[in-house]
């Protein structure tokens, strides 16, 4: 066998974006870009804000020496110093640049964590719908997954978290706004979180630690803000990108924070220094930390993305589908009018129509649309929806 085992299976059973990517790329050759409708990956087509432009035409006239070169495995202490002042005037909290790691994103910010925190065979409750590559990272440590189930319109269920919490338990890792529903979780419920781990914690003899994946934490919609984990929940660390609220996910830049409330905060930076760099990371990229560091209070503009969710929520709600408006993020996790979630996914591509099954978030009977595309697609790939609801008797109004 040319690969391992384990990896092998993981191909057979991982991402269905990427999957449907792909079938994506078939249509196009047969029917022409203009005529396929891809709803599958969240990459932004926005553009960075006009300030990221003009902070990059500074640093490309007038370089500094070493400015290439390695640096601190933390990141450079101007970049870590930014990002710390707003958190500490965003909590409340004395957030310091020893409380913050800057990281490949957050997708290698979570492997640092998971690796610093995690023993072997411990687990990690994740709340379902989730990102699906947790599972993996998760594995990456040593480490195994344990789903528990959202509330009514996907909402957290501390009581549910509490009784999934065990002695094998390590951490839970939360997203809000939430990839794949859009959902964001109110403060009054991550109060109600922070009081059950505090009380297993206190059952158990043992920190359990909160991770919260924030990287659209800034694409909020109707004045619904995520409340910030810090206030509310002291074991926390927040890992976050600016791949969306900066529209850079290609530059793989984000940072991990911790709570300045946790009394081991320091040997928990250490460790994340050192994760940082053996899991072969080593640094965040020095030329993109120079130029987010200016940037922690800038952002795309929110107003395209809301324009997107409303042309396609107000379509798909009126021909019947039950789907819940997101306040956050830019995607859309409608009920499929069928069981089959794969199947519904299948007869869509029937219409030019690239959706991504709930199964891959660990929620079958549901599909993903991400609406962070040109606005024009999805203006185009209405009638298609329309042909989609027909098939299923779903009721225009």
């Amino acid at each position: 066998m040319p690969i391992a085992q384990k990896i092998e299976g993981f191909l057979s059973a991982s991402s269905w974006i990427r999957k449907m990517f792909e079938e994506g790329e078939k249509l196009r050759q047969i029917h022409g870009p203009d005529k396929v409708y891809d709803f599958t990956l969240g990459n932004p087509n926005v553009e960075p804000p006009e300030a990221f432009h003009r902070k990059l035409g500074q640093i490309a006239g007038n370089p500094l020496p070493g400015m290439h070169r390695y640096m601190n495995n933390a990141g450079y202490l101007e970049t870590r110093q930014a990002v710390a002042d707003v958190l500490a005037e965003e909590t409340g909290k004395p957030v310091t640049p020893g409380h913050i790691v800057m990281t490949c994103g957050a997708g290698g910010g979570l492997n640092v964590v998971l690796k610093t925190l995690l023993n072997p065979g411990e687990e990690v409750i994740v709340p379902t719908p989730y990102f699906v590559e947790y599972r993996f990272y998760v594995d990456n440590h040593g480490g195994t997954i344990k789903e528990v189930p959202t509330a009514a319109g996907f909402q957290l269920d501390p009581q549910a978290i509490a009784a999934a919490v065990g002695p094998n338990t390590r951490a839970v890792i939360i997203n809000s706004p939430n990839n794949p529903t859009g959902v964001v979780y109110p403060a009054q419920t991550l109060e109600a979180l922070g009081r059950v781990l505090e009380e297993k914690e206190k059952e158990l003899g043992k920190t359990i630690y909160l991770i919260s994946d924030e990287p659209y934490a800034k694409i909020f919609y109707d004045g619904t803000a995520p409340p910030k984990v810090f206030k509310h929940i002291k074991h926390s660390l927040v890992v976050t990108s600016h791949s969306k609220d900066l529209a850079l996910p290609g530059e793989r830049i984000g940072y991990i924070a911790i709570n300045p409330d946790i009394e081991d905060a320091a040997l928990i930076f250490d460790g994340l220094v050192f994760c940082n760099r053996t899991l072969g990371f080593v640094n965040a990229p020095a030329l993109i930390q120079r130029l987010v560091a200016p940037l922690q209070r800038e952002s795309v503009n929110i107003e395209e993305y809301r324009e997107k969710r409303d042309l396609l929520y107000n379509h798909l709600s009126g021909l019947g589908f039950d789907v819940i408006k997101p306040k956050g993020a830019f995607y859309l996790f409608p009920r499929c009018p069928i069981e089959d979630d794969v199947e519904f996914v299948r007869r869509a591509q029937k219409y030019n129509l690239l959706l991504v099954p709930g199964s891959g978030f660990g929620k079958p009977g549901y599909f993903r649309l991400s609406y962070c595309i040109d606005t024009q697609i999805i203006r185009n790939s209405l009638p298609a929806f329309t042909e989609l609801a027909r098939e299923f008797n779903l009721g225009a109004s």
